[in-house]
């Protein structure tokens, strides 16, 4: 009933929803595109919607509102924040910037705009290697927020980028242990990391990419069976894009449980009824933000 409720009113006021790929099965439902952060906004963007509802975190409805100005943008839950995001202050960012006055400043999407104004271009886990490669191979870097991811780069480039040290949980907390213990019992099953992963899961991976990247391995690869390191939201596209293969995910050490966002989770068919309903929470930016969040991101566009 409330799927319906929820469709009525999109058509009714013109709205556009997005859902990450890390939301509850249910909520990728009802979207009209499901994919990665930058990628939805992009594709947000492009429609004559009026409103965008954006089923993610704070920060990936800040960059749908700094790609989409003149549009509405609304997030179910202003709860949903994200702890890389918020490792990375932009007050104590621009502080540690001072040290590092000729350096390039390149920032991992999954930051808040502010920390995007004070970059010089903005990097996804999908391009991140190429653009770091494009740049001369003198440029002196600071890579923020994701000590991990930066570290990833790093190794495979050769390049001593200063990193600031932040870091997702759900990945953070991923240990080769976990996957040790899958190996074990899946022998021949391939490992599939994101790059926000630790570097001692990253060197058991056979593929290191992003959410869309392990997505499209496992789909063209032959091999029946895989291993798994990042949210487990993702299972449910890759159980519906691959039926006959079998996905196994690297639990939290912690808890045993499944590796989930509690964030990215706080979206419900319920919270984003009430959210087209009302029309709020929304996303507020102040122009001048927008316009400065928004040059590091047409950097990152040229390249």
């Amino acid at each position: 009933m409330i799927k319906e409720q929820i469709l009525d009113l999109k058509r009714k006021k013109n709205a556009v929803i997005l859902a990450h790929y890390y939301t509850l099965p249910e909520v990728q439902d009802i979207a009209d595109f499901v994919g990665d952060s930058l990628a939805l906004s992009k594709q947000a963007a492009a429609t004559n919607a009026d409103i965008i509802l954006f089923a993610g975190v704070h920060f990936m409805a800040e960059t749908a509102k700094i790609l989409s100005p003149q549009k509405k943008v609304l997030i179910p839950d202003m709860d949903a924040g994200c702890s890389l995001a918020d490792s990375c202050p932009a007050e104590q960012l621009e502080m540690f910037l001072k040290n590092y006055p000729d350096h390039k400043v390149l920032s991992y999407i999954n930051c808040s705009a502010k920390v995007k104004t004070l970059s010089d271009i903005i990097v996804t886990s999908g391009n991140a290697l190429k653009i770091v490669n494009a740049l001369p191979k003198d440029e002196k870097i600071v890579f923020t927020p994701d000590r991990n991811l930066g570290a990833y780069i790093n190794k495979e480039t050769g390049r001593e980028m200063v990193l600031w040290n932040g870091a997702c949980h759900v990945h953070d907390q991923l240990t080769a242990d976990e996957v040790f213990k899958l190996k074990k019992n899946y022998p021949n099953a391939k490992v599939l990391a994101h790059p926000e992963c630790k570097a001692t899961v990253l060197a058991l991976a056979d593929f290191v990419g992003s959410t869309t990247a392990m997505l499209h391995f496992a789909k063209n690869d032959p091999s029946p069976e895989f291993i798994i390191a990042t949210e487990t939201g993702i299972l449910y596209e890759m159980q519906k894009q691959n039926p006959t293969k079998r996905f196994y995910m690297v639990n939290n050490p912690e808890t045993c449980a499944c590796n989930d966002c509690e964030y990215m989770k706080l979206n419900t068919l319920e919270k984003i009824y009430r959210a087209l309903q009302t029309e709020s929470p929304e996303i507020i930016l102040e122009g001048d933000l927008i316009q400065k969040a928004l040059a590091p991101i047409r950097r990152m566009l040229e390249y």
